[in-house]
């Protein structure tokens, strides 16, 4: 699905990818199949945030969100080894645990004042 924004909700486990157009919503989940937490970082690291790049394929803007440091990880990530992605990615801000749609209606909210700052139509 070609959408204008994502919204991406991590932790070392699990990403929520939340990608939406004025209208259309689309809501996938990807685990993380390491068990291993050694300082938050498992073992399959890359096939985790390769399946998450490879979601946010068709949107234009992506604002990573999350509780600790894995947006931050993932964003250090895409930049050494996905920088299409790396150049989608608009921000990274710290969240608790909302719902998918707590997160579209976040992002909506985000990318609304985002695309006004760029002098930019939103598509939302």
């Amino acid at each position: 699905m070609s959408t204008f924004h994502a919204i991406v909700w991590m932790d070392h486990q699990e990403a929520h990818v939340v990608m939406f157009d004025r209208e259309h919503v689309q809501a996938q989940r990807i685990h993380s199949r390491s068990h291993h937490k050694h300082q938050g970082k498992g073992v399959d690291a890359v096939a985790f945030y390769q399946s998450i790049a490879t979601d946010l394929l068709g949107s234009h803007e992506v604002l990573l969100t999350g509780p600790g440091s894995a947006h931050q990880d993932f964003r250090t990530w895409c930049s050494a080894h996905e920088p299409g992605t790396s150049g989608r990615i608009v921000d990274s801000i710290t969240t608790d645990h909302p719902s998918d749609a707590q997160l579209a209606a976040l992002a909506r909210q985000y990318f609304k004042k985002f695309d006004a700052l760029a002098s930019a139509p939103s598509q939302v």
